[in-house]
This record gives C-alpha cells, sequence and structure tokens, in this order.
C-alpha cells in the first residue's frame, strides 16, 4: 500500500501577487491550469472565496471521474489561500497556496498535506484500481504543471495575449 503524507513546490510568476491570488481564490477557475480537476461550482450560496465556503469539485483522471466537496480553511488576501476535501475511506488532505512577492512579481507555493490517513479501500479508489500506481508522484507531477498553467496564465492576463 501506498502512503502519502506531504509535498510542495514553488515557482516564480511575472504578474503582481493580488492578480496571481485572485486566480487561485476562484476555484471555478481551478480547471484552467489542474490536471485532475474538470470543473468547481461554489455551493450554499457562496459566490466567492469566504472561510467556510463550500465549493464542489469534479476530478478526473483518464477514464477515472469522481467529485468532492472541499471546504475553506483561509482566505488572507494576497498571502494564503487553503481548502480542504474529506472522502469517505480517502481521507482528509489540506491543500494550500502560499503568496510571496519576489523580484516584482510572485513566488507561489502549492502544498498539500495528509491531515486524516487514506484507508486500504480508500487506496483502490484513490488508484484509480490499480491504474496509478505512484499516487505520490502522480499528485507531485500535477502540482508542477498546475504551477506552469496558473503561470501561463497569469502572465499571458499581464500582456492581454489571450489564455489557452
Amino acid at each position: 500500500m501506498q502512503t502519502l503524507d506531504r509535498d510542495e513546490l514553488s515557482i516564480h510568476i511575472e504578474a503582481p501577487l493580488e492578480d496571481v491570488y485572485e486566480i487561485v481564490a476562484d476555484v471555478t477557475r481551478t480547471p484552467e491550469y489542474s490536471p485532475e480537476v474538470a470543473s468547481c461550482v461554489w455551493l450554499g450560496g457562496a459566490a466567492g472565496p469566504a472561510l467556510g465556503a463550500r465549493f464542489k469539485a469534479q476530478n478526473r483522471i483518464g477514464k477515472s471521474r469522481w467529485s468532492n466537496k472541499p471546504i475553506i480553511t483561509a482566505v488572507l488576501q494576497g498571502r494564503e489561500f487553503a481548502f480542504a476535501r474529506t472522502e469517505p475511506l480517502c481521507g482528509t488532505v489540506h491543500w494550500r497556496y502560499r503568496f510571496e512577492p519576489e523580484h516584482g512579481g510572485t513566488r507561489v507555493t502549492e502544498s498539500y498535506e495528509v491531515v486524516r490517513p487514506i484507508t486500504r479501500a480508500g487506496w483502490i479508489i484513490v488508484s484509480g484500481f490499480g491504474r496509478d500506481r505512484n499516487r505520490r508522484k502522480t499528485l507531485h507531477d500535477g502540482i508542477e504543471e498546475s504551477l506552469h498553467r496558473l503561470r501561463t496564465i497569469a502572465e499571458q492576463a499581464q500582456t492581454g495575449a489571450p489564455t489557452l
């Protein structure tokens, strides 16, 4: 059985901190940069990021599809945005984005931490019934891809170039 605990990666983005934060904090934009998230919608009347707000994320890897309903755990304008998702059998994972000014742009750090471990049965689900043999690497690669896509979106917005 695999184990997950935590991981984090950072990237420099040539865009103002506030602009990068706004992209990430608007969870409906997550599918633009996340390789696993197909759609996100706010729930319960929420119209934007607020502590305790919930959203529904539809995820996909290949033919595997699933949804979850994370809760926002941190909304610190221009500094931090975080949420936790808890799923039966699949534990609780806390995702966090931190933003720091850096050389006229922004350093973004994306991380996750497993707060409640995934059960044995959950691993069968999380691994796509055995198709994903190294979920830790899949998540690491996904964070890296997300950050690169986020950089492209934020930097193209600065130049007025159309985003993909």
